[in-house]
Order: structure tokens, then sequence, then C-alpha cells
């Protein structure tokens, strides 16, 4: 595997890590952990070259990954930030440290 520094990889790096404290604030704070750890689960997507692994693995890879990352990204917001009601938990995390 050759790993090549690019403004993708820099990218999908910068949202893996987006994506892995929203899945810890749900996780901790919300009134569903097994959405958050899902959510942790899929935030690996952003940090493993995928792909690769799953095409060592199963055989199979998946044609234009970028774009399933993409899509995958925004089903996350969405699904956090609107359904999740990420920031009134984001409020009780601050509560809870007394930050807020």
């Amino acid at each position: 595997m050759t790993s090549k520094l690019s403004i993708g990889n820099i990218i999908s790096y910068i949202f893996g890590v987006l994506v892995f404290a929203i899945g810890i604030v749900n996780t901790f704070w919300g009134n569903d952990a097994g959405f958050g750890i899902f959510i942790l689960l899929l935030s690996l997507v952003y940090f493993l070259p995928a792909n690769d692994f799953l095409k060592k693995i199963t055989g199979f890879s998946i044609p234009k990954m970028g774009f399933v990352k993409i899509v995958l990204g925004l089903f996350i917001l969405w699904a956090s930030a609107g359904v999740g009601e990420l920031f009134d938990k984001i409020d009780l995390m601050l509560t809870s440290f007394g930050l807020y």
C-alpha cells in the first residue's frame, strides 16, 4: 500500500476526526449509545484505506469510493445534527463538564 498525502486524504482525515467526535458525544451524552457506537464505526471509513482493506479481505472493492464517502458524510451530518439533536447533546456535555 502506498500512502500519498493529498488534499483529498487530508480532508478525509479531518472529516474522520469530526465524525469520531460526533460519535463520542452521541455515545456518552446521548440517549442512544448504540447510535454513537455506529457513528464511531462509520468514522473508520475516513481514517483507514477502507477500499484497499475491503479488497484485501473480500476481493471486492467499491468503485468511486470518494463519492461513497461524500454521501456517507452527508447522511452522518443529517442524522447527527437534525435527527440526533447534536447541538442539544453538546450543551449537555458542556454543562456536565461545568464549562457552560
